[in-house]
């Protein structure tokens, strides 16, 4: 078993630590013949790169992207595509300090537990610099997508306390924090910043969507749709929860009001989320959600070291207050990936 794997017949396996050499991603299983640009995988990663904006983490990766093999003249050549990107802003440094502590809501422990070792700079595999792999392969899936007429994003709805009420597709690639609703988006980032101020961090909700999914994508039992998005989607570092259609509201309704009626011009309402028994009915595919407030604060908080003697902590260096942001890519590229490898499997079960 490979953890570092993730998809069957369009699989994506990547490499590299926070404070190493590089980061990167060898996409396995890619069609060939696919048109592909640097261009097409670098303007994903912008989106997702430190130091944009005040609101994300000051880090300043120009986060520049490689294709190192299975591209040639432009076009996908059906062997394993392998992009890399180095890092080089790196401040090991800021974390010797705690290099024998845990940090608090951080994978330090169990990776210590379960290894016997860890890496302390950043947080070492378990970093979301890590996504970096995720988001350059988003960059090739979206171009197979954009075949079959699919369309996927993502916005952050609410941050803290504070709800979007209203939605602009067109504003959410207009703003540093991805939000689609104009009136609240000073608000959100006002609190972000606030949040900083105090030397904490704060949570957020994300929703998805994707349009013009065919009727008929996901597998009978273990390899549902919706349980194969779930998976891909809790994957992404500090996300805690998420819900398809109604959600948990879904408690609040009677079956006779949460069934979507079926008329001879396609579904009355979509509270399953686009899914029925793990198949996609055709409608578009959307859900949400949250991520916690990051783990790495400037306040002091009770941990442990390695041999177990209580201590206290300071997570010194350059951190985001508010992951909202630069994980909206990230969600993109997971619904994405798993879209493309279950329609694969789909055609290759088709004469």
């Amino acid at each position: 078993m490979n953890s570092n794997t993730f998809g069957k017949l369009f699989s994506i396996t990547t490499f590299g630590e926070s404070h190493g050499e590089a980061v990167g991603v060898v996409i396995d299983g890619c069609p060939a013949g696919i048109t592909i640009k640097i261009e097409d995988i670098q303007k994903e990663l912008d989106k997702r790169r430190p130091g944009s904006s005040a609101l994300s983490s000051p880090r300043d990766e120009k986060d520049i992207a490689m294709i190192y093999s299975g591209v040639f003249e432009g076009k996908t050549t059906g062997t394993p595509i392998m992009i890399m990107v180095k890092n080089e802003s790196q401040k090991s440094g800021d974390y010797d300090a705690i290099k024998d502590l845990f940090r608090p809501g951080h994978a330090d422990y169990t990776y210590y537990k379960k290894y016997g070792i860890r890496d302390h700079r950043g947080g070492g595999r378990s970093s979301v610099r890590e996504s970096i792999g995720r988001v350059a392969a988003l960059g090739i899936a979206r171009k197979i997508l954009d075949s079959y007429g699919i369309d996927i994003f993502a916005h952050v709805t609410q941050v803290g306390n504070i709800t979007a009420e209203t939605f602009d597709r067109d504003f959410i690639d207009e703003n540093p924090l991805h939000t689609a609703c104009v009136e609240k988006y000073d608000e959100m980032s006002a609190e972000i910043l606030r949040v900083k101020a105090l030397g904490d961090s704060i949570g957020a909700i994300l929703e998805f969507r994707a349009k013009g999914v065919y009727a008929g994508v996901g597998e009978p039992i273990f390899d549902r749709l919706n349980a194969r998005l779930s998976y891909a989607l809790m994957s992404i570092p500090a996300v805690k929860g998420v819900e398809f259609g109604l959600g948990f509201n879904a408690v609040n309704y009677l079956g006779s009001q949460m069934n979507d009626e079926i008329k001879s011009d396609g579904f009355t309402t979509n509270n399953s989320g686009g899914m029925l028994g793990g198949i996609s009915n055709g409608d578009d595919i959307y859900g949400r959600l949250v991520v916690k407030p990051v783990s790495s604060i400037l306040i002091p908080k009770k941990t442990i070291d390695i041999e177990g003697n209580d201590s206290e902590i300071v997570t010194m260096g350059r951190h985001d207050s508010c992951v909202a942001a630069r994980a909206v890519v990230i969600v993109e590229a997971m619904i994405a990936l798993t879209l493309v490898d279950l329609i694969l499997i789909d055609k290759s079960k088709k004469l």
